[in-house]
């Protein structure tokens, strides 16, 4: 039997996890931290993700912690027109489910929970990763190292599966920044918030809100062009009164929300351009490690499922040959995934436009799209990332 070694149990490695289990490949995952976790924000799986769930077997109980909300809706920064609404019952009749929103903590453990006991280690950081013949090693920050016939690095955007394989990437600052938190429903001062999803498109910016927990939480990242602030770490703070100042003149709803939240996180959001390779001898990448990409298409945590669950297929498939098995994965994701990060950085230039005259012309387009293609309910031509299904054995790649 294979044996599988995950580096990393984030939501990417824990998907991969439950997909090779379930095919009957014996699976380990080493995760660098004390405890599994994830910062406290949100995250949106798109109905390409949660075909991969339904797979796996966690669909349901990924719902049962999900946001409530009916409607997704493109809204006008400062006035709150709606340029686009479309409900959670049209993507399911579209591509057969509808997405879901979640607390990161709530799918990280929805995931967890569904693998078999002794799967995951903790405290178990790795530094160095190396095809060794006919096994890979990989080798920790405590001085362990384990063998096993494929390692997967699933450690994220500073990877150093991935640093062990092809050197150091060389990011790129967009000049773009992100703001994050998450604020109770409750704490909402005024009329009470619209629980839905919905992007705010504006000048230099976007703001995406979603709810978690059914209505309790309500997720909130903004994103503004910026660039002198050129630092990338996720845990950083920064003060209420600077994002109140940064939106003034942005509807006063988005006000009212964003004066509730306790804590608010800033980063710089870097771009890497696709790379060209993933996978060496019995070692490959996913999820962050290989293809990190800006958020504007919510795909990042999306691509990692999907990795997951063409590994899974692919090694299965290739049973008598893992490095045939991985180069099949590589195949097949590699194109798509590559597609989805340049589509994300296109769509970051198309959310923020300065010029009202190309916003309305956007706008436009948007409405022109929804009338004419039942198949795009969003309007923005990306009906391709919901219609996959990765879970189907039918992907893989020749």
């Amino acid at each position: 039997m294979t044996r599988v070694a995950i580096i990393g149990g984030g939501i990417g490695g824990l998907t991969a996890a439950n997909a090779l289990s379930r095919a009957g490949i014996e699976v380990a995952v080493y995760e660098a931290a004390a405890a599994l976790k994830e910062i406290g924000a949100g995250v949106a799986l798109h109905p390409n993700a949660m075909k991969v769930l339904r797979a796996i077997g966690v669909e349901d109980n990924v719902r049962k912690v999900a946001g409530r909300s009916q409607w997704q809706v493109m809204r006008n920064w400062k006035t709150g027109r709606v340029i686009g609404k479309t409900s959670r019952q049209r993507q399911a009749a579209s591509f057969g489910t509808e997405g879901a929103t979640v607390h990161r903590a709530d799918l990280l453990e929805v995931l967890a929970d569904a693998l078999p006991a002794g799967i995951v280690t903790l405290g178990k950081r790795c530094t160095q990763v190396q095809p060794e013949g006919d096994v890979a090693v990989a080798r920790f920050a405590d001085g362990g190292e384990i063998e096993a016939d494929v390692v997967i690095g699933a450690d994220g955007i500073h990877s150093a599966v991935r640093a062990s394989l092809f050197g150091l990437d060389a990011p790129r600052f967009t000049g773009k920044i992100c703001y994050r938190s998450v604020v109770r429903a409750r704490a909402v001062g005024g009329a009470q918030p619209s629980i839905e999803g919905s992007q705010w498109f504006g000048p230099h910016g976007t703001i995406v809100l979603y709810p978690m927990r059914g209505e309790e939480l309500i997720n909130v990242v903004c994103h503004y062009d910026d660039a002198s602030y050129p630092h990338e770490s996720w845990i950083a703070e920064c003060g209420r009164e600077e994002v109140l100042e940064r939106y003034t003149g942005w509807h006063e709803s988005l006000l009212r929300l964003f004066a509730a939240a306790d804590t608010w996180y800033k980063w710089a959001l870097y771009d890497r351009d696709p790379i060209p390779r993933w996978t060496r001898g019995r070692v490959t990448v996913l999820g962050d490690a290989a293809h990190p990409m800006l958020p504007y298409l919510g795909q990042g945590a999306c691509q990692a499922i999907e990795d997951g669950a063409v590994l899974a297929t692919a090694l299965s498939v290739e049973a008598a040959d893992p490095v045939a098995g991985l180069a099949r994965y590589e195949r097949t994701r590699r194109p798509r995934a590559s597609r989805v990060v340049l589509a994300a950085r296109e769509r970051g230039l198309s959310n923020h436009l300065p010029s009202r005259w190309a916003a309305w012309r956007r706008d436009l387009l948007i409405a022109w799209r929804r009338r004419v293609n039942r198949r795009d309910p969003e309007g923005r031509g990306t009906a391709w990332l919901a219609d996959y299904d990765a879970s189907s054995p039918d992907v893989l790649a020749v």
